[in-house]
């Protein structure tokens, strides 16, 4: 069985126990692939040169960040460089032979590139031109298999490979809660039990955000899963969406869980966290 884990980049978040705890994972035999984020980094490299990160919303209610070009040069420069370079240091400390890729080596993460998106401003829907994202619709699951069964733990992260109209291909932003569940799905594509952990500042999807006593613990049905989207909010929208997708894609669960517990992965994977399976989609 294969897991893949997004360590969350919110402030909030001490990656150092999920780190162990992969170490731990790969000391009982289990095959990890790290996905990460990166928004604090990118938001203090932001201030850092006194431009302003953009968050909008879109008509779904999906909160998510706005890439302009400028962004996206420290996209490149924070996220593969800076995040990615510390996480695969602190692996190689606790033990784990790791290796750090962006979406864009080896077409790693790849799809069309979005340049305008939708989103809702004062009230209204409007078109946001200048944007640097994508849609992953391809995974090189070859090159995760080849560095897996080399015992290597592959650690990923944005920018993703954007496709132009014209062929050609330029780095863009993409989710990375959506970017694990497209390396979770693709590798469970082929029959494979894949699970897939998000990680992040709170213990799961609760009922009222503000109230952790009220998590969704298990999510095992198609009104369960619309229940879930339904009281879902800002940042957590983005994680129903990836449940969702990776699922379709061929992931076995997801569970959305904190980071910051005793080890953490393992944590979630006992249920302690908001756990979805594929029952929740009404497939498999």
């Amino acid at each position: 069985m294969t897991i893949v884990v997004k360590i969350g980049g919110a402030a909030a978040v001490d990656p150092e126990g999920a780190l162990a705890d992969v170490a731990a994972l790969r000391e009982e035999g289990r095959e990890v692939v790290v996905v990460h984020g990166g928004s604090t980094a990118v938001d203090e490299a932001l201030e850092q040169m006194d431009i302003e990160p953009t968050y909008v919303e879109t008509p779904d209610g999906v909160v998510g960040r706005f890439t302009d070009e400028q962004t996206m040069d420290v996209f490149k420069m924070a996220m593969p460089g800076l995040v990615n370079t510390d996480i695969v240091a602190g692996l190689q400390n606790q033990g784990v032979n790791a290796v750090g890729l962006s979406g864009v080596d080896g077409q790693l993460l790849k799809g069309p590139r979005k340049s305008a998106v939708r989103v809702v401003e004062d009230g209204k829907k409007k078109i946001k031109r200048g944007d640097h994202s994508g849609t992953i619709e391809e995974v090189n699951g070859d090159l995760l298999r080849t560095l897996l069964d080399s015992d290597y733990t592959p650690v990923a992260s944005v920018p993703m490979l954007g496709v132009e109209s014209d062929g050609s291909f330029t780095p863009v932003n993409s989710d990375a809660d959506r970017s694990a569940a497209a390396i979770a799905g693709e590798l469970g594509s082929e029959g494979e039990d894949v699970d897939l952990v998000l990680l992040t500042d709170v213990s799961g999807i609760y009922e009222d955000p503000d109230d952790e006593s009220t998590r969704i613990d298990r999510v095992d049905s198609p009104e369960d899963f619309e229940h879930l989207t339904e009281v879902a909010e800002g940042f957590m929208r983005r994680k129903t969406m990836a449940a969702q997708e990776g699922l379709q894609r061929g992931a076995s669960r997801v569970v959305v869980a904190t980071a910051n517990a005793d080890r953490p992965i393992s944590n979630a994977l006992a249920g302690n966290g908001t756990t979805i399976t594929a029952d929740a989609l009404g497939e498999k």
